[in-house]
């Protein structure tokens, strides 16, 4: 067990698998479909962004997450909305 353990950090959930994961630098949810478009509807990225990922620089990155989180449409997105929904 780490030291950090005691003091968990806030997640907004737009960085992992789960949406609460801010270590990952991915938006992938592992809900991976491009059915009607070139557009991932799991994490809202291109097919181009999301195959050269790894590849892409920080910056470049940081263009995807901003460009992804204005649209909003991604399911990665919508279930963010769902989790801080006040009950």
């Amino acid at each position: 067990m780490n030291s950090d353990s005691a003091n968990p950090q806030t997640q907004d959930g737009s960085h992992s698998l789960s949406t609460g994961d801010d270590a990952s630098d991915s938006p992938c949810i592992g809900v991976c479909t491009t059915l009607y478009d070139e557009i991932c509807q799991g994490c809202g990225r291109t097919l181009s962004e999301v195959s050269n990922w790894v590849f892409l620089s920080d910056e470049e990155k940081l263009s995807v997450w901003k460009r992804i989180r204005e649209d909003g449409t991604a399911m990665r997105f919508q279930r963010q909305a769902k989790e801080n929904k006040p009950a």
